[in-house]
């Protein structure tokens, strides 16, 4: 390598030079070269872009990844220049969770089949969110990076170019005034004429960089666009996928009910009583599912036997279409309106529906309930 001792002397004494005039405009003992009011309104508003910039680029990075060390992880690989290993999502680890938790239940039961399509929906929900995530990463994060560490180093570059020059500028001033004798005036004059068209030059440069804000502004302005429509279409998946989910499981009640409160056959105890009269047998006890609705010997759960008065005549449009699973409830279509209500000790989760002379019971998450 060569050593090139006399360029590195002259490059430390234009070094201590710059400090020195420097110094003293901060003391206020020397001269100072003002940019043109253009410019400087030009360099303000390069420096907010640049710390808003930041600033929302570090804030989304958080958002769309909440772990620091898969931040820092992913960062190292960047740096790299290697692909960042694929994730799996926390939706699709809850999935597959819910999955292999359902083939130990047994998938025929009701826990274990409700597991699976819960954990299939999971799993959808996790894929939602990985490709919001890349839309993200790519469409937003990507050109908010591309401007903080290109088209900034560029200008910050530049602007420290031009510090330099007008320092240089300023130095070359102060020589002509210092300057007594005419020939060193002269020699002073001709250094101050080349600084001049060298400030006058690199803030031409500066100046045409600082106006390409404005670009960069409606570059980030079709990102941001774009980044909110990737989280309008992940939030609607999601909405659609739990609405989904939730008119699956709302066909199987029944299923928890059982298992909630077994329902028994109607047994007739033997009299363990004196306070039995003789002769008179003891009433019959039967336990149902549905308190407050009675059940015959055999056959089907009838809604027509309820023996409790009704309260709460309300009129109720229908979300959802909904098959009957038994006699006891009402078939119901989409958008139409019925009059429902409910009866003492009957399961929160449902209501007694009314169209015309069909009655039935029907599933409260299938309403939406009328004032």
């Amino acid at each position: 390598m060569d050593f090139n001792l006399k360029k590195l002397t002259s490059d430390a004494g234009v070094f201590f030079t710059r400090a020195v005039q420097f110094t003293e405009e901060k003391l206020g003992s020397a001269e100072k070269t003002e940019l043109d009011a253009h410019l400087e309104n030009l360099i303000a508003r390069a420096d907010c872009t640049k710390n808003w910039t930041e600033k929302i680029f570090r804030q989304t990075e958080v958002l769309l990844q909440p772990n620091p060390s898969a931040r820092i992880e992913e960062f190292f690989y960047e740096k790299l220049d290697k692909k960042i290993p694929s994730r799996t999502t926390n939706g699709e680890l809850l999935g597959q969770y819910m999955l292999d938790a359902a083939k130990d239940f047994g998938p025929g039961t009701p826990y274990g089949s409700t597991l699976i399509t819960v954990g299939e929906y999971q799993s959808r929900l996790g894929g939602a969110e990985r490709e919001f995530l890349q839309t993200s990463a790519i469409n937003f994060l990507t050109p908010l990076r591309n401007f903080l560490e290109g088209d900034w180093r560029t200008i910050s570059k530049e602007r420290r170019l031009l510090e330099n020059r007008r320092l240089d500028l300023d130095i070359c001033k102060a020589r002509v005034k210092k300057a007594k004798q005419a020939e060193a005036k002269a020699a002073a004059e001709q250094e101050l004429r080349v600084a001049q068209t060298e400030f006058d030059r690199q803030a031409e440069v500066t100046r045409l960089l600082l106006e390409g804000i404005s670009s960069t502004h409606v570059n980030h302005l079709r990102c941001l666009h774009e980044f909110v429509e990737a989280q309008a279409t992940y939030y609607a998946q999601c909405h659609q996928y739990m609405q989904e989910l939730q008119k699956e499981l709302s066909r199987y009640p029944n299923s928890f009910a059982s298992n909630a409160n077994p329902s028994t056959s109607a047994t007739c105890p033997s009299p363990v009583s004196s306070n039995i009269l003789p002769g008179v047998s003891p009433p019959c006890l039967a336990s149902t599912s549905t308190p407050g609705i009675a059940r015959e010997p055999s056959g089907p759960l009838k809604i027509q036997d309820v023996q409790q008065p009704s309260t709460g005549h309300r009129k109720a449009k229908v979300l959802y279409d909904y098959d009957a699973h038994d006699t006891s409830e009402l078939s119901l279509l989409a958008d139409e309106l019925i009059t429902v209500y409910t009866v003492p000790g009957m399961d929160p989760d449902w209501l007694v529906g009314e169209r015309g002379n069909q009655k039935g019971k029907v599933p409260v998450t299938y309403l939406e309930l009328l004032s």
